[in-house]
């Protein structure tokens, strides 16, 4: 049966999106994974990949024109289908539809239930270019509740991260559709907003794809009905499956201080834990239970006890898994590892950095210097595909950030033109964001190299998986003070290990060597890296 596809929403703030190029045509195969066209978001244009197989029967927006979010695009199913029940309003002429054959297939249900005036149904957003599910980790909003235009209504999470759900509409919050926990497709009814008092009856249940989990509409909007049962301040808010209510800041901060989130009373709205919270928490000393009247002597038994927990895999967890198990078990991955002497590049950074408003970190100077070795060999800057091998001559050096629920790769985009300090910063400002769950889906895509630092947990030396479809990744250890020979004498300096990872269907031993030797040209004098 043929398939429709929407205009995707690729950024949490797209509203509508032009298609720059088409990469297929009317009749074309098309298999799973296919690049169907790229489109021209509010952030980026980003490659749009079918998450279907058969043959491209329609095109609904042809290269060039803009289209709002979940507008017909195009429809796929096989050769003969008859489509003309699920293309709405005729958009595109006859000769751009494939040949249709006498047998009809049977119509799509379309909606029974009209939309009240200034009710809108919000669907489940794509928030990543590969998203096709996403899971509601928080409701920041309850049924009842009065919406402003910019109010964050969720924290939803995507296959790269956990973000939060603005509401482009005003109004009252009539309906959940997806609750806390819940995962449901692209494209489910997330919630409708409308006036108070609108009676939205058959209206979810009309719009819901799927299996998507749905929740009970309001009986009246005047009479709130609350997510979940209002708690006492005393305790954090818990969902069933035993997760803590709590803003990502909140989240951070109590991951630094060491401090389990269980023990914290919340302030915020429904006993949501904030950053207060955590900063002014102190833990309780244990508190004795037993009296005169109800102690008994026990026999001795070992203090210890068996514990142990479960924690449900996130979206992000489980595509890293998925992910780097693709990479490590279909990519021929071997290692290179070159110790660096560091010295002049400790020097050139204790002057750059005496410059005010200035800082640059080690890190920093890694990535401009594989810039620029990407530039001299760009083999390394590669990926595979069975057809041929594509080398980039763009450099966009993608920095791995360890966050509270996994990893992600913000990419800085032409990293060769980009001076020390301007890399400085920019890896700050995408760190802060990817920490604070601000990250953009466009700030993470593109990546043609990555770069993986453990040095400032002490690491000396260690090796990553590919951050495919990259064809290597460069693992940065600790600088650390030992003794060296330099022109026959035992002198102390200052060294660090490099380890490039390389994917050997396009890069042989040769080529890595050679990147290595370069980077550490540019690392052991600094100064050629400001020419």
């Amino acid at each position: 049966m043929a398939t429709v596809i929407t205009m995707p929403r690729l950024s949490d703030t797209m509203t509508e999106g032009t298609v720059a190029t088409w990469l297929k045509k009317v009749g074309d195969i098309i298999k799973e994974g296919d690049i169907l066209a790229e489109i021209e978001t509010d952030k980026a244009t980003m490659e749009f990949e079918s998450f279907n197989s058969g043959t491209l029967l329609y095109i609904g927006i042809e290269a060039g024109q803009s289209a709002p979010v979940d507008s017909l695009l195009a429809i796929i199913g096989t050769p003969g289908e008859d489509i003309s029940a699920l293309i709405v309003g005729g958009a595109v002429a006859p000769q751009a539809v494939a040949p249709v054959a006498e047998t009809v297939a049977a119509p799509v249900t379309q909606a029974t239930t009209a939309i009240p005036a200034g009710v809108k149904v919000i669907t489940m957003p794509r928030l990543s270019d590969t998203m096709t599910t996403g899971t509601v980790a928080t409701w920041l909003k309850k049924v009842g509740e009065t919406i402003k235009e910019g109010d964050i209504l969720a924290e939803i999470e995507t296959d790269k991260a956990t973000m939060e759900f603005e509401s482009f509409n005003a109004g009252t919050l009539l309906y959940i559709g997806i609750p806390e926990g819940g995962t449901a497709p692209v494209d489910s009814v997330l919630a409708i907003i409308g006036p108070a008092g609108t009676d939205i009856t058959g209206i979810a249940e009309n719009y819901t794809k799927g299996d998507a989990p749905v929740a009970a509409p309001a009986a009246e909007a005047s009479a709130p009905v609350a997510v979940s049962a209002p708690l006492e301040a005393a305790a954090p808010v818990v969902n069933e499956g035993g997760r803590v209510f709590a803003s990502p800041l909140a989240r951070q901060i109590a991951k630094e201080k060491g401090i389990n989130l269980a023990q914290v009373k919340g302030s915020g709205e429904n006993g949501r834990i904030v950053k207060s919270d955590v900063e002014n928490f102190t833990a309780a000393a244990p508190v004795a239970q037993a009296s005169e009247a109800t102690a008994t002597v026990r026999p001795f038994v070992p203090a210890g006890e068996q514990f142990s927990e479960q924690i449900k895999n996130s979206q992000m967890r489980k595509t890293i898994a998925r992910r780097l198990s693709e990479s490590i078990f279909t990519a021929p991955h071997f290692y290179l590892t070159i110790e660096v002497a560091m010295d002049e590049a400790m020097k050139s950074r204790a002057t750059i950095n005496s410059v005010p408003d200035t800082k640059v970190s080690f890190n920093d100077m890694v990535i401009k210097a594989c810039a620029m070795a990407l530039k001299k060999h760009p083999k390394v800057n590669s990926q595979w595909s069975e057809d041929a091998i594509t080398i980039n001559h763009h450099v966009n050096v993608g920095v791995a950030v360890a966050v509270e629920d996994g990893l992600v790769v913000p990419v800085l985009k032409f990293t060769d033109q980009m001076s020390l300090s301007q890399i400085g910063g920019a890896v700050k400002d995408l760190a802060v964001k990817a920490k604070s769950k601000k990250l953009q889906p466009a700030e993470m895509d593109g990546s043609t190299f990555t770069v993986s630092n453990l040095g400032m947990f002490g690491i000396t030396e260690f090796t990553s998986i590919i951050n495919q479809p990259n064809s290597a990744i460069l693992s940065v250890g600790a600088i650390v003070e030992k003794p060296v020979v330099r022109n026959g004498q035992i002198v102390v300096g200052n060294t660090m290990k490099v380890t490039l990872a390389c994917d050997h269907r396009t890069v042989d031993g040769a080529t890595g060597a050679q990147f290595l030797q370069t980077l550490r040209t540019y690392l052991e004098n600094p100064v050629t890296m400001l020419a």
